[in-house]
């Protein structure tokens, strides 16, 4: 099977044909950070496409975007939380009724508590701003461009339109996360300032993360910053295209293999997490125990 269309391969590579399967459309914020964690599991999220069901923290977060999305879209005046109450208990039944939301399994106490969880994040902006006062340019943007030889695709909760020019605006509905753990965000409103850049003809001002409820992280957009994510992004994409070429995508082991859901199919990695479980250093929320047991338990 030969690949059905071009992709940037490394220049120091002849044109090689790859199976379909494993060319990438284009990247994205995640697919690139999931692929600079650990190579193995992007090769089973993104070529195998293996199921990856999100938990209950992101499905939360999926619910307050859905809701932020729809209040961000009325009229200036009528972006109060009354309303925002209003588009929660509209959103709410088609929510209950997803795939993601059912495969949290959650019973009646743990279903409310979600949605208490839920609210308090949509809740949340009003402690870092007021909606009404924004000038909203777009939400939930989707954009697709060639950035740098890189086919890109990232979807942006929200462009405000400022007098100073555009701020490229992303919801967290997490804990903000202290300084050091940054830098995958930060880079992530990079590249969609660098996207915007290309779509737009004009750089964003600025960039900034709402951690819900929390606090308001800046990120300053300089033409130094833009080249060290795209270049980044480019060098990214072509470390990608050398796994493709060869077939060949190696784990990186760590702590973060007790979270892996792929873990009972990478040797690698269940080694590292009975290794860290035998040393005492594996933390006791790691579902990955119970993962290798249960496909242990499969393959008797």
């Amino acid at each position: 099977m030969t690949m059905t269309e071009p992709i940037q391969q490394p220049a120091s590579e002849k044109l090689v044909e790859i199976p379909e399967r494993y060319v990438p459309k284009h990247l994205s914020p995640s697919s690139a950070s999931c692929y600079r964690e650990c190579a193995r599991r992007w090769k089973f999220r993104y070529v195998d496409r293996l199921p990856d069901p999100p938990g209950e923290a992101a499905v939360t977060g999926t619910f307050a975007h859905m809701v932020l999305e729809k209040l961000m879209r009325e009229p200036v005046a009528n972006r109060t939380v009354d309303r925002a109450k209003e588009l929660a208990r509209e959103i709410w039944p088609s929510m209950e009724k997803s795939r993601d939301y059912q495969t949290l399994g959650l019973d009646e106490d743990a279903g409310r508590q979600f949605r208490w969880n839920g609210w308090k994040a949509i809740e949340g902006l009003w402690e870092l701003e007021d909606p009404g006062d924004v000038r909203v340019a777009a939400t939930e943007q989707d954009v697709r461009v060639e950035i740098n030889g890189v086919p890109f695709r990232g979807i942006i909760d929200r462009v405000d339109e400022t007098d100073d020019g555009l701020v490229v605006t992303d919801y967290k509905s997490g804990k903000a996360p202290s300084e050091r753990y940054a830098s995958g965000y930060n880079t992530q409103m990079l590249l969609y300032a660098a996207a915007l850049t290309e779509l737009e003809g004009r750089k964003p001002a600025k960039a900034q993360l709402l951690y819900l409820g929390q606090k308001v992280v800046e990120v300053e957009i300089t033409e130094e910053n833009l080249a060290t994510a795209v270049a980044e992004l480019r060098t990214t994409w072509l470390d990608i295209m050398e796994n493709c070429i060869s077939q060949t995508f190696d784990a990186s082991v760590g702590p973060l293999c007790g979270w892996c859901p792929f873990v009972a199919r990478c040797p690698e990695g269940t080694a590292e997490v009975l290794r860290r479980d035998k040393a005492g250093t594996l933390r006791s929320d790691a579902p990955a125990l119970d993962r290798i047991a249960r496909a242990a338990g499969a393959d008797r």
